[in-house]
């Protein structure tokens, strides 16, 4: 039973957070899920099947879990899941691997910007400790069922990097 529903997976499982550049079509989410489900059905380390799920958050965060008791997942086949995030992402003209730019909420949806911009639009005011961002560095599924992929800026890292001079007031 390889891949199995994302809620299933226990709170100790592993979790990645790939970031879309841009949010997806209807089609577009269709071939995504697809194809990652596809992908997980298929998912082994070392000829043992991963147990494994996904969910896609606001049509710009794929998520992938793994419930590492029952098979912990190996270099090489973390190196094919990216491997195969990439080549979609060339197929439908979006990246799931970014991790350098920043995610957060803005009245019309989920945005991303380079961490320059956030930095700038921080100092106009345009965002502020209070704004929901995106933590995409988050490598348990406990962190995100507690709440941790999106809070407001000044519970995260994104607060001490971009809003120190307004905090140290």
């Amino acid at each position: 039973m390889p891949k199995i529903p994302f809620h299933e997976l226990p709170n100790h499982g592993r979790l990645w957070v790939f970031p879309l550049s841009r949010s997806l079509t209807v089609a577009e989410r269709a071939t995504v899920l697809g194809e990652v489900d596809g992908f997980l059905a298929e998912w082994a380390a070392h000829g043992m099947p991963l147990e494994s799920g996904c969910e896609l958050r606001d049509d710009r965060f794929l998520l992938i879990g793994v419930d590492e008791d029952a098979e912990a997942p190996s270099g090489c086949s973390i190196d094919a899941l990216v491997n195969r995030l990439r080549g979609l992402g060339q197929e439908l003209g979006v990246s799931f691997i970014d991790h350098a730019s920043v995610w957060y909420r803005a009245p019309d949806g989920v945005r991303t910007t380079s961490r320059p911009d956030f930095k700038a639009l921080a100092a106009q005011g345009v965002v502020t400790k209070e704004t929901h961002v995106f933590d995409t560095s988050l490598t348990r599924i406990a962190e995100l069922r507690a709440g941790a992929l999106e809070r407001p800026a000044s519970a995260t890292w994104h607060g001490r990097a971009f809003f120190r001079e307004r905090q140290a007031t």
